[in-house]
């Protein structure tokens, strides 16, 4: 066997496999004995369908013989038994897609669930950012909220009417290929003096036309099945982009950004209709060799039968029983060339999905590296801290704090302080070494998180907004300079758009003071403040922290911070190849007051 078909054997198998891979778990799940259920009503409904498909050729033979035959009472007898058939054929129909309708939602509703949670599960979302944002695209599939909501879509939907379809096609081709052998007879014709009979010719016709025609439409279409797999992807970087123009458009407003952005936007859109072109030439290409074939297939068996027909081999029922047949047979033998547009979009999107369950998984298997241990204190052996890259920012870090201590974190932008605080939350994959961190930690970004809704809700997040009164929530608000917001608490807006920074950092303050946590890791919270709103919430949220017998750990690089703090952690540069081979190293001392 050639290597190249032994390849394309072995490519298709592996997509089988994942193919496999990506349905078998929904009809091994919670809700199998009702997918296997709904799976096997459609089966026997298709079954059921090219039974009747296999009457409809039966009635085609009585009913042109009685128009040839001028026989009113048989012809008045087909129209009733057409009027059956065309009845079960309706409702077969009908009933077949409204049960592979509701399988498809039911499975797309499991898939989308269980997608979502590996997804949000061990913060696995945050790490496949981090992995494709350090530039390891093979291990880091891009745009996942696009293959969890329409890649899984189409997956389902292209898996359910493509496996229907091809059953059909299989099962059509056994219900009448014997049909068609009977029908076609003994083709003779003479060559070189000889006269060669073939039996069933009509049957070898149609294989040979198809296999001609399935070999033709995978040269043709090769091309698709990558044009589609980058289109998905063009696509979905596309609408990202806009997304994040709208999020961000107000700091394009005030940067007179607009150009830029239509440049960026000109660029996305400029990758998905240049692809798309090359979809429109190659699908075209593809659409004029299949409307030709299929044009083609209609007058084919007459052709054929024709002369035989003309010769009084038999009657016109018979010769229309053989063009049926044979288009039935045609038709199943020639489902790859019918199905190759709608095979290269499933097989990109099963790619897609595929190499999200793959990363997802990898993830799933990593071995961490950093050891993290609930304790009262927090207490650090050996900790090392690197970027993406594996450039080490931080090696061998001891660090200790107690309930009671106030640690104020400084050091060079760039210099890792915010990914010290992420390894002691224990979110950034790239440490080692052993952590300790107390339970009741709360750590707090730069930049907070504010969902759309409810205020309340984005006050009380990610806790439920029903855990709290109204009156906790709005001394809340008025303790983090936010009174003027008291009296919204139901008001639904996109808060993430309608606050100021500033407003923001107070809104995720208050939520400091609503939990009260015992220990908080604050990372420049107040860095869009003003020095007199700072050494309030300053004071507040010391106070807070004291009073659940905690500490607190800070990072800000304004002087007048250390006055909350009575330890300071600075990040020094180190010579390069010191000990480590990381770039930092942490300086402990007691902070100086900045009115001193």
């Amino acid at each position: 066997m050639p290597s190249s078909v032994t390849a394309r054997a072995s490519s298709f198998i592996q997509v089988l496999r994942r193919v496999f891979t990506l349905a078998a778990p929904y009809f091994r799940s919670e809700e199998k004995w009702r997918a296997r259920a709904m799976l096997a009503g459609i089966i026997a409904l298709n079954l059921f369908y090219v039974y009747v498909a296999v009457l409809g050729n039966e009635w085609y033979g009585r009913f042109y013989d009685a128009l040839q035959n001028k026989d009113v009472v048989a012809f008045w007898r087909e129209v009733r038994v057409f009027g059956w058939i065309a009845f079960f054929n309706i409702a077969v129909q009908v009933l077949k897609f409204y049960v592979t309708q509701l399988l498809q939602l039911r499975w797309r509703t499991w898939m989308t669930r269980s997608y979502l949670s590996r997804w949000m599960a061990d913060r696995t979302f945050y790490h496949l950012e981090l992995a494709r944002y350090a530039g390891k695209d093979g291990t880091a599939p891009d745009n996942p909220d696009q293959r969890i909501q329409e890649d899984m879509q189409m997956f389902t939907s292209a898996t359910m009417s493509l496996s229907m379809g091809l059953l059909n096609a299989v099962v059509t081709l056994l219900s009448f290929i014997g049909l068609l052998w009977t029908l076609s007879g003994n083709f003779s014709f003479t060559a070189g003096g000889t006269t060669y009979q073939i039996v069933g010719a009509m049957v070898w016709l149609a294989l040979g036309y198809s296999i001609v025609g399935t070999v033709v439409t995978h040269f043709i279409g090769r091309p698709l099945i990558g044009l589609n797999f980058r289109q998905q992807r063009f696509e979905a970087d596309f609408r990202h982009h806009l997304v994040r123009v709208r999020e961000y458009s107000e700091a394009i407003a005030l940067d007179h950004g607009e150009k830029v952005e239509r440049g960026q936007l000109d660029l996305r859109f400029g990758d998905v209709l240049r692809n798309y072109l090359l979809l429109i030439k190659q699908q075209k290409n593809l659409v004029t060799f299949t409307s030709f074939f299929g044009q083609a297939a209609v007058i084919f068996p007459f052709l054929v039968a024709g002369q035989q027909y003309f010769g009084g081999a038999f009657q016109l029922g018979h010769l229309m029983q053989i063009g049926s047949a044979f288009g039935k047979v045609q038709e199943s033998l020639s489902w790859f060339v019918n199905n190759y547009d709608s095979v290269a979009v499933w097989r990109a999107t099963t790619d897609r999905l595929t190499s999200f369950d793959d990363a997802m998984k990898a993830h799933a298997t990593r071995d961490n590296a950093l050891q993290r241990d609930p304790a009262a204190v927090l207490h650090t052996d050996d900790l090392g801290v690197a970027l993406p890259n594996g450039t080490p920012l931080l090696a061998g870090a001891a660090l200790s704090v107690a309930p009671g201590d106030s640690v104020l974190l400084q050091g060079p932008s760039g210099s890792g302080k915010s990914t010290l605080f992420r390894s002691f939350a224990g979110i950034w994959p790239f440490s080692r070494g052993h952590v300790q961190v107390p339970g009741d930690a709360m750590f707090m970004p730069q930049r907070p998180y504010v969902p759309d809704g409810k205020l309340r809700d984005a006050l009380t997040y990610p806790n439920a907004a029903s855990d709290y009164s109204d009156d906790q929530l709005r001394q809340a608000l008025a303790d983090a300079l936010l009174p003027d917001l008291a009296g919204r608490l139901d008001d639904s807006d996109a808060w993430s758009q309608k606050l100021s920074g500033g407003e923001q950092q107070r809104l995720a303050i208050a939520r400091v003071l609503l939990r009260k946590p015992a220990w908080l890791f604050a990372d420049e919270i107040t860095s869009a403040l003003d020095a007199e709103a700072e050494s309030v919430l300053y004071k507040r949220l010391a106070a807070t922290v004291q009073a659940a017998g905690g500490a607190m750990v800070s990072i800000a690089h304004r002087a007048a911070v250390g006055d909350f703090h009575n330890q300071r952690w600075t990040l020094v540069p180190q010579e390069d190849g010191a000990a480590g081979g990381a770039r930092y190293r942490l300086n402990t001392s007691a902070v100086q007051p900045a009115a001193a």
